[in-house]
């Protein structure tokens, strides 16, 4: 690397790379860890599996599941080479061995089995007619104090498990399996319960029905749904913690009053899942976009001239989409880490900050996501017809980028959530205004500031002219412009992450490329608020009137060091080994005749 790229991906990074980053890196880089596109659905999923044990015997099971920096580094390099393991390894680690450590231990219930991988775990919370709204879901388990056991079982059609991977693959299996606890008819909530699936031979236990689902495009994995008829489980498999105890004469205790917040403790590991989700989507974004960058490098067209021939990266019609998204791809990593250090280093106990660390993770799990998927659209389209080859792999990350925008909390039902708990803040004062031209990033930072404070204004003002005593118009009536709030929100928090780095960078060459990363994101972002900022008197014509000239100067200068930028990723070259775009070989990577 040189002195600027090293620079580049210190920041890109972090300081904690070689303990968080490092050890996921090296191991993607052996192309047995690699997808192969080509094999039947079948193949790929058993080698995902494989991957899986691969990957598993090279970490320490427990601190993986207890570090959500490394469990979120985990999932942005396995992106990379393996959609199917990076799901698998999400549930395994996060949702199932995660939510076995969270909660209280028992002797009778030992943890070898998971963390040798003799049996693979798997988390079935969400049903058929029960996604976003899952704590309204039907599953239930009888206590039996007499047997001093628990009856689980599938009340209807609407209440199977949908879609965990429950099927034959992978070997045995276990499952955290969301349920309605109930005692004497009486219901405490959901609670999770550890539940064996499968045998030695792969096939449902006794009372267990397992149904593949139809294949989805992108990394495929063996989703089915799961019901169960009566099940048995012994008293140990109910998961307890300070949200719900129970004694073996059936009395209930709890910490927790509301049924609702006992579940979303039970769960609680779905907020380490969103920080996976964004560490994927980022994780595919980047290679994407390395690798239309450097096909680009290589790939002519026809010159001003009939003799001569350039690359396609020469024109800025090709080049300016290409950095744009770098800019945001930079962003996008800069506000993940951000998002991943706040969570990890929340207090719980502290009475405000779970909520707002929980919230600033969601907020950037719905950008970050949203952000890949047109990132890899574009990415794609720039690598033309070469970009729709399977084995060039950009179609697998633009498949398997909509599972992260849906799993863990669907997108946008998580952004109605930040949405109203912004309306519910108290409004801030507007800050002292920062004055001066757009070039100073103080007044872009400014300016998209301003955005937020404006959108959740007019949202407010929105909500107390609907109709009172209607809950649902009212929240209609405000919510574009909360939810466009949030969006800013995210867009402000990654500009000013970004900004930092460049702030922090050691090497002036690196930190000129982040200071124009940084006008380019945010130039792009003022660009498109314009009518809004103009009509608020908080953008003057003459600012208006710079924008693209500040942003033109911007993207020629960075075109000059496209690949430095790309090469800050620190993808392995085992990489770009198995994408024939991205070498200067590219036209005979197809030839086998003589």
């Amino acid at each position: 690397m040189t002195p600027t790229t090293a620079e580049l991906s210190r920041l890109l990074f972090g300081p904690d790379r070689q303990r968080v980053h490092e050890p996921w890196r090296e191991l993607t880089a052996d192309p047995a860890l690699h997808s192969r596109p080509e094999a039947p659905v079948a193949d790929r999923i058993a080698a995902s599996y494989r991957r899986l044990r691969q990957l598993n015997a090279h970490t320490d099971p427990a601190a993986l599941a207890g570090d959500p920096l490394l469990l979120a580094a985990l999932h942005e390099w396995t992106a990379v080479v393996d959609g199917g393991l990076t799901v698998l390894a999400g549930i395994h680690y996060n949702l199932f061995l995660g939510t076995l450590l969270d909660h209280d231990r028992s002797p009778k219930r030992p943890l070898d089995d998971y963390l040798r991988m003799d049996r693979t775990g798997t988390f079935l919370c969400t049903e058929l007619g029960h996604g976003n709204d899952a704590a309204a879901l039907e599953t239930v388990a009888d206590y039996d104090r007499t047997d001093r056991g628990f009856t689980l079982h599938t009340p209807g059609p609407s209440a199977r498990k949908f879609m965990p991977n429950t099927g034959p693959a992978g070997g045995p299996k276990s499952a955290v399996v969301a349920a309605r606890l109930r005692v004497d008819g009486r219901d405490h909530g959901v609670f999770l319960f550890l539940v064996p699936l499968t045998g030695g031979d792969g096939r449902p236990l006794p009372g267990i029905a397992v149904d593949p689902l139809p294949e989805r495009p992108g990394s495929p994995v063996d989703h089915c749904l799961t019901s169960f008829d009566r099940v048995g489980l012994p008293y140990e498999a109910l998961l307890t913690g300070a949200h719900g105890r129970l004694a073996d004469d059936g009395t209930f205790t709890s910490a927790v009053g509301s049924k609702r917040k006992r579940f979303l403790t039970a769960i609680g590991r779905v907020t380490v899942g969103k920080l996976c989700m964004s560490a994927a989507a980022i994780g595919g974004a980047r290679a994407a976009l390395a690798t239309a960058v450097r096909y680009a490098q290589h790939r002519d067209v026809a010159g001003a001239r009939p003799d001569r021939r350039v690359p396609v990266w020469a024109h800025r019609t090709h080049h300016g989409p290409l950095l744009d998204g770098l800019a945001t791809a930079y962003a996008m990593t800069a506000l993940h880490r951000a998002a991943a250090e706040c969570w990890a280093r929340h207090d719980p106990a502290a009475p405000e900050e779970p909520a707002a660390a929980e919230r600033q993770v969601a907020i950037a799990k719905g950008w970050t996501t949203w952000q890949a998927r047109d990132l890899v659209t574009e990415a794609r389209e720039r690598c033309g017809a070469q970009g729709l080859l399977t084995v060039n792999g950009i179609t697998a990350y633009a498949s398997d980028v909509e599972g992260t925008i849906t799993a863990e909390g669907d997108n946008l039902a998580l952004w109605a959530k930040a949405a109203a708990e912004l309306l519910l803040e108290d409004p801030r004062p507007a800050a002292a205004p920062v004055t001066g031209g757009l070039d100073d990033p103080a007044v872009r930072q400014g300016l998209l500031r301003t955005v937020v404070r404006l959108r959740l204004a007019r949202a407010r003002a929105r909500l107390r002219e609907a109709p009172a005593g209607d809950g649902l118009r009212r929240w209609n009536a405000a919510a574009p412009d909360a939810l466009a709030a949030v969006t800013a929100r995210a867009e402000h928090d990654a500009a000013a992450a970004l900004l930092a780095w460049a702030e922090d960078a050691r090497e002036d060459t690196a930190r000129s490329l982040l200071h124009d990363l940084h006008r380019v994101f945010t130039l792009r972002r003022i660009d498109a608020h314009g009518t809004l900022l103009l009509g608020a008197g908080e953008l003057t014509a003459c600012q208006a009137a710079q924008l693209p000239g500040l942003q033109e100067r911007s993207v020629a200068r960075l075109s000059e060091h496209a690949l430095a930028l790309v090469d800050a990723f620190a993808l392995p070259d085992s990489f770009y080994a198995r994408r024939p775009i991205t070498g200067p070989g590219y036209q005979e990577a197809f030839v086998h005749s003589g």
